[in-house]
C-alpha cells in the first residue's frame, strides 16, 4: 500500500491521505489525514501512506535523539534519570522528584531551567501542584512543565562540557550543534532541507522527514542488541525499561512500551509519533491537524503492520487496549476511531 508523491520541499498538506476515522453510529463522522511509514528490520517501507519524505516538525518525538546527544556530549545518568530526561512527562510526584535529582547531581535548583512554565499534564497531577507545590507557588513553574527532564539534562551536559548554561537554548550554543548534528546523522535527512524553529519548551527544533525519524528510531531499537554499548543502546535501553518515566498514567507511550518489551516509542505534539521494536522495525507517523484523539489508535495499528504482535513477550491485551478509542454518546460508547490501514497488513497481525 503506497501513496507517493511531491518531493520534501513540498506542504505537510501535499499527498496526505485518511490515517483513521471517528465512526459514531453507523456513520463516519470525522477522517484524520496525514502521513505514515512502517520499515522492516532491513529499513525498507512495508507501509506507506501519504508522503513519508514530508518535511515535519517531530517535536517531542525528537526528544530520545537529543539524548543520544547528550549522552555523547558526557551526560551521565542512572537509566532511570535517562528516560525522564527524554519525557514528555505527566508533572507525578515521581517525575518532579526525578528532575530535582538531575538538577542536583551537579548543584543547580529549579531557578536554572528555562523551559516556558506550565501546569502538569495529568489532571490528579495538577490539582497535587496546586495543593502542595514543590516550590515557587501553585501557579505554573518551569519544573512542572513536561520537558523540565529534558531541559534538566540539558544544563546538566552544559556543566559537563564547562558550556554555558545561561545560553544553552541558543541554536548555537554548543549543545544545541551537537543535537542538530546528532539528528541529520540518525535520520539520514539531508542537511540542505533541514528548518530550525522554537519548540514550545522554548528549545531550538530541527525538522525531519518522516522517514528519516522513523530510520533513527530503527536504531534505538535494535541498538540493545545489535550495538549494546553505545549511546543508542543506552537511550532505547532506558526508555523501554522505564516507560512510566517517559509519559506517566495513562500516557499511551508508556501503554505501548508496557505491552511490547524493547519497545522505545516517543509521542510528539501535534499529532506526531515514532517507535522502534528491537527487531529495528520502525515506525513514524503525523496527524495533519495536529489531534492526539487518533493517535493511539494509529500507534497500535502500525505497531501490528510492523510485527510488534509476534515478538516474545508481547502482551497482546496491551496492544488492543491501546488501540481502543471510544467515541461517546451520552456517556457511553457509540462508536470508535479506527486506523484505516489496517486491511493492508492484516497477513501480518
Amino acid at each position: 500500500m503506497a501513496r507517493t508523491g511531491r518531493t520534501s520541499s513540498g506542504s505537510v498538506f501535499d499527498d496526505a491521505a485518511p490515517l483513521a476515522e471517528v465512526i459514531r453510529g453507523d456513520l463516519v463522522e470525522s477522517v484524520h489525514l496525514g502521513h505514515l511509514v512502517v520499515l522492516d528490520p532491513a529499513g525498507r517501507p512495508v507501509v506507506q501512506v501519504g508522503n513519508p519524505t514530508t518535511q515535519i516538525w517531530a517535536r517531542s518525538s525528537l526528544k530520545p535523539l537529543q539524548l543520544v546527544a547528550m549522552l555523547r556530549a558526557g551526560l551521565e545518568l542512572p537509566d532511570r534519570l535517562l528516560a525522564l530526561a527524554a519525557a514528555s512527562h505527566n508533572g507525578e510526584q515521581f517525575h518532579l522528584e526525578g528532575v530535582l535529582q538531575i538538577l542536583a547531581s551537579r548543584g543547580l535548583g529549579t531557578g536554572a531551567l528555562q523551559n516556558t512554565p506550565d501546569l502538569p499534564l495529568y489532571p490528579p497531577a495538577a490539582l497535587e501542584w496546586h495543593l502542595a507545590p514543590l516550590g515557587g507557588g501553585p501557579g505554573p513553574a518551569s519544573l512542572a512543565q513536561n520537558c523540565s527532564g529534558k531541559h534538566a539534562a540539558m544544563l546538566v551536559t552544559c556543566l559537563a562540557q564547562g558550556w554555558d548554561i545561561e545560553t544553552y537554548l541558543s541554536p548555537e550554543h554548543p549543545l544545541q550543534r551537537a543535537i542538530r548534528s546528532t539528528i541529520l546523522e540518525l535520520t539520514g535527512d539531508a542537511e540542505v532541507v533541514m528548518h530550525t524553529t522554537v519548540d514550545g519548551c522554548g528549545a531550538p527544533l530541527f525538522s525531519t522527514t518522516l522517514l528519516g525519524l522513523a530510520r533513527a528510531f530503527s536504531t534505538l531499537g535494535a541498538a540493545p542488541t545489535v550495538d549494546v554499548i553505545s549511546h543508542e543502546a543506552r537511550v532505547g535501553r532506558a526508555l523501554s525499561a522505564h516507560p512510566d518515566m517517559v509519559g506517566g498514567t495513562g500516557r499511551d507511550a508508556t501503554l505501548a512500551m508496557e505491552a511490547v518489551p524493547g519497545l522505545v516509542a516517543k509521542d510528539g505534539a501535534e499529532g506526531v509519533y515514532a517507535a522502534g521494536l528491537p527487531d529495528g522495525s520502525a515506525i513514524a507517523f503525523k496527524v495533519l491537524d495536529g489531534s492526539a484523539r487518533a493517535r493511539p489508535a494509529i500507534l497500535a495499528a502500525a505497531l501490528r503492520a510492523a510485527g510488534a504482535s509476534s515478538l516474545p513477550g508481547v502482551y497482546p491485551g496491551g496492544l488492543d487496549g491501546l488501540g481502543r478509542v471510544p467515541v461517546l454518546g451520552g456517556g457511553r460508547s457509540v462508536g470508535e476511531v479506527r486506523a484505516v490501514f489496517a486491511d493492508a497488513y492484516e497477513g501480518r497481525r
